[in-house]
């Protein structure tokens, strides 16, 4: 048989056909089936083929797309195991009081969303009622990622169940006075409910993934037994576009996270319209999700579709449905039946027959409410069929329409998202299609009633009992704290005796110390160092061996450094979170091992380390989600500041992680100077955040890669390092050309590195001009302010409080001048309160590849500099002459 026309060259060329005459066979009787039966049947005998294949595991690419009909057929279901007639009475009911909740509350112009969970109720109602694993049984139960704009439902079931008062449900973002319900789930707000906060889009799924990655963790590491514990992520179509939500896909599969589930409510609309409206998006993510290596199930039509897809004879209706774009499709759902008679029906003449048979009733079902998504059963089929799958992740593509039940006026509306309530009239024609008990006169007041059938009702009782059976309440967070024994003294005393002659960095003394702590026989097991790939370049290779990087298949090759003291060692039991170059994933792994104490009851110590620079710029709203998670550990940007990174230039030179990391009330955030300071900062973290009476915080501390001779502490300065503010030393301590007794004075005060260029300009004051400087070292210009901002809020109470760092300056002779590798905004937080004249240096503008010693002179922050701005500041108050301004200028060529 000759080649056809045109054929283009395949890898298949490049391997050998042993039987070249069995080829060609193959190749004319697909020819034969074109010719005889059409190209249709060809391509439904090849589909078919390689789905057998699939099947019976022969290694053959998989098809990355399926015909747009559900992929467990009608008769392949299972039986439904509950009472539907009941699970439908208590649909109704959440339905009903989630459209109330957001209608009442939108009289005090709070807002709300009634059309997601509309679309939704069926997906999250299977799932209490069959699937999702409470607390209170073994293990550590289910963790379910809600959907943000869903919670309204979530609510409305919690009242029913009676966890939530009506009330409450008034309250609906209303939380100041205390007894309301935040808009969305938000642990921090209702920290009883909640687990995950998720209405950040894009954030829910890629933390789902690694919720899902960290429960094998604890489970290969033999912390925590997690066999049992299933990750759901309840997800919208549009969410779908933000790239967090598909970053880490191929890790889900890679690491066969069958423990994992998205459900994806493809109700074909964003929050202003169509989600691909001149393309379909269920296909769009099956190609997506089967090319990552995901199992996809798609339950997409209701069982008012059956009899027309068994009258379907010839596949056109099927060909139809993979043609028609979403927003056509979104139309379809609100027109009357002779536009779908026309518009779908009509496209051929195989479509008209099949519409002939049908009646108009038939086609209005199937159109404007028949959706696999509504149907519990097929859910059902759809949430068992996740569960038993095996070896990989699974998505379900369950197709709905948004702002189902809520009447014509909200049903596939491009505006629905923004639509906050139904009329009285709306909610009367809503009560006879769901079928409640509310008589007419509930309305009398022209306010909609919340609806509760009663405490001892069949459908409270038939709730409860199906939760008692899973495990309790869900969703439910519950903590039961762990407090961790303080590590022992002698991990920490290293860095508090100093480094002596030697000199190291302090992103080495905090990877030493770390390494130590890792040590300890209590809590050592509990550290989960994370970094982004580039562990080496922050010391952390001497932990490859002995803690491993966690792999779930151990270690399936021989390393390539395998004979070297410090090779690359991956284990099933690993310690090591390694996760290439993604700081979203390491981000999104820090976040499920600082809240491993609320989700599973084990506490966890995790460390994220990375390049400072490419943190808090790039995954600040994870931080935020972070803090709304009442997560605890500690995130370390090292390579820090702004001149320290010889070479790197404007996008590795970080002068503003600080500044962004103030915003976050949740995150503490210090600039060591010393390895002693790091020591008294990380043992008191621990205690704040592991210890009797833990704190929901996390901390920040920026680390250089600078390496200087570390000193020992000084005495009595412990109060100081952790308040953010405490004096280093004093002119007089200078051994050498100290200034005369009379001399003029002036306050340095510097964080993190910039602490040497203002000791070294301590020495220049004195031997060349005669000025007397102390030295500060401010390890938190940020906790200096909150505590500042806390004593101005006591002041509005009638409590007189005076401010730390006030106080700590307190008749401090001469004006303070504060240098830091940051923007000269981070060290002027704090400068209202403090009573001294005040003037900062520091590093803003873009970074720039340059030598140290270079960058600093750039930016007027060596040295030098800091004399001339000490000097200029003195002369201002006549303190020294202004020529000694010039003449110090001239002196360094600034």
């Amino acid at each position: 048989m000759s080649d056809p026309v045109g054929k283009l060259p395949s890898e298949l060329d490049q391997l050998p056909d042993r039987d070249t005459e069995e080829t060609a066979e193959w190749a004319a009787s697909l020819d034969a089936v074109a010719k005889a039966a059409g190209t249709r049947r060809a391509e439904y005998l090849l589909r078919r083929t390689l789905q057998h294949a699939e099947a019976a595991g022969l290694a053959l690419p998989k098809l990355l797309e399926t015909d747009y009909v559900n992929t467990i057929p009608t008769s392949a279901e299972p039986e439904f195991p509950g009472d539907m007639e009941m699970e439908a009475r208590i649909t109704a009911w959440n339905r009903w009081n989630a459209a109330a909740m957001v209608t009442r509350g939108s009289k005090y112009g709070v807002g709300g969303h009634i059309a997601t969970f509309a679309s939704a109720a069926w997906l999250y109602e299977t799932g209490f009622q069959h699937f999702f694993r409470g607390k209170e049984a073994d293990g550590s139960g289910d963790q379910l990622y809600i959907q943000g704009h869903a919670s309204p439902g979530i609510y409305a079931r919690a009242f029913l169940d009676g966890r939530v008062s009506e009330q409450q449900l008034d309250n609906f973002r209303q939380e100041s006075g205390g007894n309301g319900l935040p808009s969305y789930p938000h642990p921090r707000r209702l920290p009883w409910l909640w687990e995950f906060p998720t209405v950040s889009m894009g954030l829910g799924p890629l933390s789902a993934i690694y919720q899902a990655r960290f429960n094998r963790y604890l489970q290969n590491r033999s912390i925590k037994d997690t066999a049992n514990s299933h990750v759901w992520a309840f997800l919208g179509d549009g969410e779908m576009d933000e790239p967090e939500s598909t970053a880490a896909l191929a890790l889900a599969s890679r690491e066969q996270l069958d423990n994992l589930t998205f459900v994806i409510n493809c109700n074909l609309q964003r929050l202003d319209g169509p989600v691909r409206a001149n393309f379909r998006v269920v296909q769009e993510l099956e190609a997506q999700f089967r090319g990552a290596g995901w199992n996809v199930i798609k339950s997409l039509w209701g069982s008012a579709w059956d009899e027309l897809f068994q009258l379907d004879t010839t596949g056109a209706l099927v060909r139809r449905l993979r043609e028609v774009p979403d927003a056509q499709f979104q139309t379809y759902a609100t027109r009357d039946v002779a536009y779908i008679r026309q518009h779908f029906f009509g496209a051929n003449a195989e479509l008209v027959q099949l519409a002939g048979v049908l009646s108009d009733a038939k086609i209005a079902e199937c159109f404007h409410s028949s959706r696999g998504g509504h149907e519990p059963r097929k859910v059902y089929a759809a949430y068992k069929a996740a569960l038993e799958h095996k070896g990989a992740p699974t998505v379900i593509l369950a197709q709905t329409v948004k702002g189902y039940t809520l009447g014509a006026g909200f049903e596939s509306k491009n505006a629905n998202h923004q639509m906050k309530k139904l009329t009285i009239d709306e909610f009367k024609d809503m009560r006879d299609l769901l079928g409640l008990p509310i008589p007419d006169s509930a309305f009398a007041d022209g306010v909609v009633p919340y609806g509760h059938p009663g405490a001892d009702s069949p459908e409270v009782r038939y709730l409860n009992e199906r939760r008692a059976a899973l495990g309790g309440p869900a969703p439910a967070r519950s903590v039961k704290h762990v407090a961790l024994p303080a590590p022992a003294d002698r991990s920490f005393a290293p860095l508090l005796k100093g480094s002596g002659k030697q000199e190291m960095a302090t992103t080495m003394a905090f990877v030493r110390l770390v390494k130590d702590l890792m040590r300890d026989k209590e809590t050592g097991k509990r550290w989960v160092p994370i970094v982004p790939d580039e562990a080496r370049t922050f010391g952390m290779e001497s932990l490859f061996p002995s803690a491993g990087i966690y792999s779930p298949l151990g270690q399936t090759y021989e390393p390539v450094d395998r004979d070297q003291l410090m090779y690359y060692k991956e284990a099933k039991d690993g310690q090591i979170l390694n996760e290439g170059i993604t700081e979203a994933g390491a981000m999104a792994d820090f976040i499920a091992a600082c809240t491993s104490y609320a989700t599973h009851g084990e506490p966890m110590i995790p460390f994220y380390i990375f390049y400072s620079m490419f943190g808090w710029q790039r995954t600040a709203d994870q931080m935020w989600q972070l803090a709304d998670q009442l997560g605890k550990g500690f995130i370390v940007g090292a390579t820090a500041g702004r001149t320290t990174l010889t070479g790197e230039g404007l996008q590795h030179a970080d002068g503003h992680s600080h500044l962004i990391a103030s915003t976050n009330p949740a995150s503490l955030n210090y600039d060591p100077a010393f390895a002693y300071e790091i020591a008294v900062i990380v043992k008191d973290g621990l205690r704040r955040m592991y210890g009797e009476k833990p704190e929901d915080v996390f901390y920040y501390l920026t680390v250089y890669n600078e390496p200087k001779v570390q000193p020992a502490m000084p005495e009595g300065v412990e109060e100081g390092i952790l308040k953010g503010l405490y004096r280093f030393n004093t002119a007089a301590d200078l051994a050498e050309a100290a200034p005369a007794a009379d001399a003029p004075k002036v306050q340095l005060m510097a964080s993190g590195t910039a602490i040497h260029w203002v000791l070294e300009a301590q020495k220049l004051l004195a031997a060349e001009w005669n000025v007397a400087a102390d030295v500060w070292s401010a390890t938190s210009w940020g906790e200096l302010r909150r505590e500042a901002l806390e004593c101005d809020e006591a002041l509005l109470r009638g409590e007189l409080r005076t401010p730390y760092v006030t106080r700590a300056l307190e008749g401090v002779a001469g004006p303070v001048l504060a240098v830091s590798d940051w923007m000269r905004q981070v060290p002027d937080q704090i400068s209202q309160w403090v009573e001294q004249d005040w003037t900062s240096l520091g590093t803003d503008g873009f970074g720039l590849s340059d030598t140290r010693e270079g960058a600093r002179r750039h930016f007027g922050v060596d040295a030098q500099s800091i004399v001339v701005a000490a000097l200029a500041q003195l002369a201002r108050s006549g303190e020294v002459p202004a020529s000694s301004v010039k003449e110090a200028r001239e002196r360094y060529g600034l």
